[in-house]
């Protein structure tokens, strides 16, 4: 079974989707199922994990319909209000659909947000769920992270995009370091995602991502990491045929088991996906 871990549907509305800016007008439309379904299945894909795009419960809901009406999408990261005294509420309202997990951008927050109370009671609700959290942060959070991740130990976790290190200014190592000190946790996983719109959109080439690859593969190995393709975001640098492509020669030199691990055994473990 191959997936693609990370991935957005939306009906664009330039104020629902205001980070959507000039320089990402290729963005400014909608994209649904069908768009991506011809995608995964010339790329030898099955399914999808469709993710949040922005901070409403009512893109969840309707991200949830849209998997309960295309069988490809297998599993739904949301939104909930992780700041709401009814969280739990708020998450018991979706037992038995497809949520595998919820996501907050906290590549957005100022520091410590995540050190309050209440947002750390509200992740082992999560995590009481069975359900993931998947941690979209910049690589100057990590440190961050590291910290959030020892608090929370009965949380899963997926760090989203390699925690977005700057690729365009060829900074690795303060990345690499804190990578590597997450990856120490066994409960946080990886998606091979979100490189190309780091690195310079229109000068980037292979070569230049390896290394980032490579510590992550290090760090995490192939039992937690998992390709995913950030589309349709990806199309302001690389069609998701090349990022595809891109990966499947990052991989190659691994063994089957562990491209089958990379390329979607990670992922229907880490978010507990059914049979279908």
């Amino acid at each position: 079974m191959r997936l693609d871990s990370h991935q957005h549907f939306w009906r664009y509305d330039a104020a629902a989707y205001d980070w959507i800016d000039e320089q990402m007008g290729v963005l400014r439309r909608d994209f649904l199922p069908a768009d991506l379904l011809p995608l995964l299945l010339g790329t030898g894909r099955s399914g999808c994990i469709a993710v949040q795009a922005r901070a409403d419960v009512a893109e969840t809901e309707w991200l949830l319909r849209l998997a309960a009406e295309a069988p490809f999408v297998r599993g739904v990261v949301g939104w909930v209000d992780l700041l709401a005294t009814d969280v739990e509420a708020q998450l018991d309202r979706f037992a038995g659909t497809r949520l595998v997990s919820v996501r907050h951008g906290l590549q957005s927050e100022p520091d410590g947000f995540s050190e309050q109370p209440a947002f750390r009671r509200s992740l082992r609700a999560v995590a009481a769920r069975g359900l993931c959290y998947d941690l979209l942060v910049k690589a100057k959070q990590l440190p961050a992270v590291i910290e959030l991740v020892r608090a929370v130990p009965e949380g899963t976790f997926v760090l989203d995009h390699f925690g977005k290190p700057r690729v365009a200014a060829k900074e690795h190592a303060t990345w690499a370091r804190d990578l590597r000190a997450l990856a120490a946790f066994p409960n946080v996983a990886c998606k091979i995602s979100g490189l190309v719109t780091e690195a310079d959109w229109a000068n980037w080439n292979p070569a230049l991502l390896q290394p980032y690859f490579d510590t992550a593969l290090e760090a995490f190995t192939p039992a937690r990491l998992m390709f995913g393709s950030d589309w349709p975001v990806c199309l302001c640098a690389a069609s998701y045929e090349r990022w595809s492509e891109v990966v499947s020669g990052f991989v190659a030199p691994l063994s089957a088991a562990d491209r089958a691990a990379i390329d979607g055994g990670t992922a229907a473990r880490w978010y507990r996906l059914l049979p279908r």
